[in-house]
């Protein structure tokens, strides 16, 4: 695992959690991780990351197939 440093300013008033989960939905809407490795990021259970990404606007579906390839590669690198 790969550790990261942010620094933002404090008007910005967001949890930690909310951190995490806005970067690991994004990397799984961009194909760069799977369902379990963002989960893991967050450091929670693949179910709560699945049931997790609606309340933050994020969608579990990829949107083209190339994503969804891409995903599936990321998934089958994890195994």
């Amino acid at each position: 695992m790969k550790t990261i440093t942010l620094e933002l300013p404090d008007e910005l008033e967001i949890e930690d959690f909310a951190y995490k989960i806005y970067l690991a939905g994004t990397l799984y809407e961009k194909g760069k991780l799977s369902l379990g490795q963002c989960a893991q990021m967050v450091g929670i259970s693949k179910r709560a990351f699945i049931e997790t990404m609606g309340h933050y606007g994020f969608s579990l579906f990829p949107q083209t197939l190339d994503e969804t390839l891409i995903d599936l590669k990321n998934a089958q690198n994890y195994l």
